[in-house]
């Protein structure tokens, strides 16, 4: 059953890629009182064209679900996104969980970089002189992309949480999202392990290369005992470009301003990023 005419989604989960919003949301779905459909729909920032008939009909089996929600990350940098949300569903609870930009642009570099979209040359994807405007730098501007969210949203509506809190303690911050969707119940566990771990070994990309015109064929077997324990024999760790000091003291003078935007609505939430404790350098040396 899709969700029916009239029927709200309850909440919408959203950050930028290697913040935890896919544990997150596996966390959530573990509770049969919540449901969310598995693959990220990106319904009000890239598929908005397909209407609204189409978005319910993604929320199979969800009757007697008490609580429905789902998690795209594009709808916290994608311009319209957020005006969409507010004309569709004005009441749904908005969640967005971040982390220190300058470590979670590196992940994100390191992720493409584990599949081959990206080169070794780091610095084309990481200097702001060169990439400001690219993925991995803008999408950890969350000052600048929820500015969006709070004109059209009271301030209560949004949740706003860091992977960092997340990592200490996976428990108490997911008590605060079912408080926060208005879900009283009984949580199951979160997930306990990462559910995307850039050290786990991985096929080299030059044999990848070759097995992409059979993966449709592998795909189905891949979990099978056979294809793992091959799998297991080629598979190597993945050697990542690091990420120098000079290049991350650039990355963090990019986004001081941005943190302390962020930081004035809620001041607890940046205290255990770099960049965040480089703007509280700054701001003394400036006092002194």
């Amino acid at each position: 059953m899709s969700l029916p005419d009239g029927r709200p989604v309850d909440f919408l989960i959203f950050g930028a890629a290697k913040c935890a919003t896919t544990w997150l949301q596996k966390s959530l779905m573990q509770t049969p009182a919540i449901h969310m459909p598995g693959p990220e729909l990106h319904f009000f920032s890239r598929y908005f064209g397909n209407g609204l008939d189409w978005y319910r009909d993604q929320f199979e089996d969800c009757d007697g679900a008490d609580l429905i929600g789902e998690k795209s990350n594009s709808y916290l940098t994608e311009p319209l996104a957020a005006q969409r949300i507010r004309d569709n569903f004005p009441e749904t609870r908005l969640i967005l969980q971040m982390r220190d930009p300058v470590q979670r642009a590196y992940s994100d570099y390191c992720m493409l970089f584990r599949r081959g979209e990206v080169s070794g040359r780091i610095e084309d994807y990481l200097d702001p002189a060169v990439a400001a405007d690219q993925r991995f730098l803008s999408d950890g501007r969350y000052g600048h992309h929820l500015k969006r969210f709070y004109d059209l949203f009271p301030e209560d509506q949004i949740l706003l949480l860091a992977y960092e809190d997340v990592r200490v303690n996976p428990h108490g911050n997911l008590k605060k999202v079912a408080g926060h969707i208005g879900y009283d119940g009984q949580l199951e566990p979160p997930v306990q392990q990462k559910v995307k771990d850039k050290n786990a070994p991985m096929v080299p990309l030059s044999l990848r290369r070759v097995l992409k015109p059979v993966r449709a064929v592998l795909d189905p077997v891949r979990h099978t005992w056979p294809v793992r324990s091959i799998r297991n024999a080629v598979a190597r760790k993945v050697t990542y470009p690091a990420l120098s000091p000079e290049l991350e003291a650039k990355m963090t003078e990019f986004y001081a301003a941005d943190v302390e935007l962020l930081a004035r609505r809620n001041p607890g939430l940046c205290q255990n990023w770099t960049v965040s404790d480089a703007v509280h350098r700054s701001e003394s040396q400036a006092m002194s």
